[in-house]
């Protein structure tokens, strides 16, 4: 009985998925223009240089850009054979959030259109606001917009801590933000105001409330803690999850993938704060992890600190460093795993605006008894979870083709 390992580079998108222009995002790339810049000398904070990604180009990448885009991203060197299965992948959900993305890969394509909150300025309905302070208790609130996380803490950072006023705020995707002074407001206090948000906001069916807790102060400034949480709708139907979970099988969560899937199908969570933690984490549960177990790790740095930031130096940065820990997550699986490295959307951070990008994302597939093979362009998202379905002899999921091949 095999293990499925799966490592979600959150927002690597690799280039504009075929209805990109429906969401203003025709031209998008978050690889290739990444690449792009390294190679023209415009990344060099903490870097320096072409992007160097050998190890992920091994397994199929700079196939993969070619095949979403036509061309090899800038500085990137093709393998001459490539060790993996490779190919890149159109969403099927409506949307280019964390949610569809994750759920689609699980099996459970969104084919509904989420709820969301438009207008840039008093964003929220005041019924929910008034709902929210009085069930609440609360003094008022500040922000009712859209806005940067990192932004909005610093220009209302100071007067929330002076007056105890949340600060509610928003963007593209289908999301209630709530940032709160940790030590001022209180940790738990956020939790438990957004757990009542997140009841309050299902008839605007909304996707996330997520929890944004910040330190620090006026003149030292505030910083986003590691304490984020999450409080997704639970997927609509069972996913691959949920179906090993029931066959005795393990799921293990590392990162955030619990609260994506509202702690639905999961055995096992642990969280980590940064990059190399969380591969670590996932190195330590591929170490005792039994047979016939899903380990399932979101990387949200690559989102959350240099894509929505449009920090190209940082995102850059990232990759290389997974790049350079990948080997070890390679040495340790077992003869008949198989190990998954995909994104959930892009994220690209030459892009005007912070929000994500609709485009198509990578499939790289390793496993010492996979033969490699160039796989194409795959329709859905979900072609992951059936061949996760079929690798851990589950019954098939509803979306998605195996690109198992027939006799692994």
């Amino acid at each position: 009985m095999a293990r499925a390992i799966v490592m979600v580079l959150d927002s690597f998108g690799v280039g504009a998925a075929a209805d990109a222009a429906k969401f203003g995002d025709e031209g998008a790339d978050t690889f290739g223009h990444i690449a792009e810049l390294c190679g023209n000398g415009q990344a060099e904070e903490g870097r320096t240089g072409p992007l160097q990604v050998p190890h992920l180009v091994e397994l199929g990448l700079a196939e993969v850009s070619y095949g979403a885009t036509g061309r090899y991203p800038a500085g990137i060197v093709p393998a001459e054979h490539c060790h993996g299965r490779y190919g890149w992948a159109q969403e099927l959900s409506s949307g280019k959030d964390t949610p569809s993305g994750h759920w689609e890969m699980a099996g459970v394509p969104v084919l509904f259109d989420w709820g969301y909150f438009l207008d840039k300025e008093r964003s929220f309905p005041q019924e929910l606001l008034e709902q929210l302070v009085a069930q609440a208790q609360l003094p008022g609130y500040l922000g009712n917009c859209h806005a940067s996380g990192t932004e909005i803490i610093e220009r209302m950072g100071a007067e929330h801590c002076a007056s105890g006023k949340p600060i509610f705020y928003t963007s593209a995707d289908s999301v209630f933000q709530i940032a709160c002074h940790e030590e001022t407001f209180g940790l738990e206090r956020l939790y438990e105001l957004c757990e009542l948000a997140r009841k309050l906001i299902d008839p605007y069916n909304i996707g996330r409330v997520i929890a944004r807790p910040f330190v620090g102060s006026p003149d030292a400034g505030f910083t986003r803690t590691a304490n984020r949480r999450d409080y997704a709708t639970p997927p609509p139907a069972p996913t691959v999850l949920d179906k090993l979970k029931a066959a005795g099988g393990q799921v293990i969560s590392i990162g955030k993938i619990a609260d994506i899937f509202a702690h639905q199908g999961i055995t096992e969570k642990h969280k980590a704060d940064g990059l190399e933690a969380l591969v670590d984490k996932t190195l330590e549960v591929m170490i005792k992890a039994p047979k016939h177990s899903l380990i399932f790790t979101n990387l949200v740095d690559f989102d959350t600190l240099y894509g929505h930031r449009r920090d190209v130096s940082g995102y850059a940065r990232a990759l290389e460093t997974f790049d350079r820990l990948l080997p070890r997550v390679l040495a340790e699986l077992e003869q008949d795993d198989i190990l998954i490295l995909t994104a959930d959307h892009g994220c690209d951070p030459t892009w005007p605006g912070t929000d994500h990008t609709r485009e198509y994302v990578p499939i790289l597939m390793y496993g010492k008894n996979l033969p490699a093979h160039n796989m194409g362009k795959r329709e859905s998202f979900a072609d992951i979870g059936q061949s996760i379905a079929e690798l851990l002899e589950l019954e098939p999921m509803d979306y998605g083709t195996s690109m198992l091949p027939q006799r692994l």
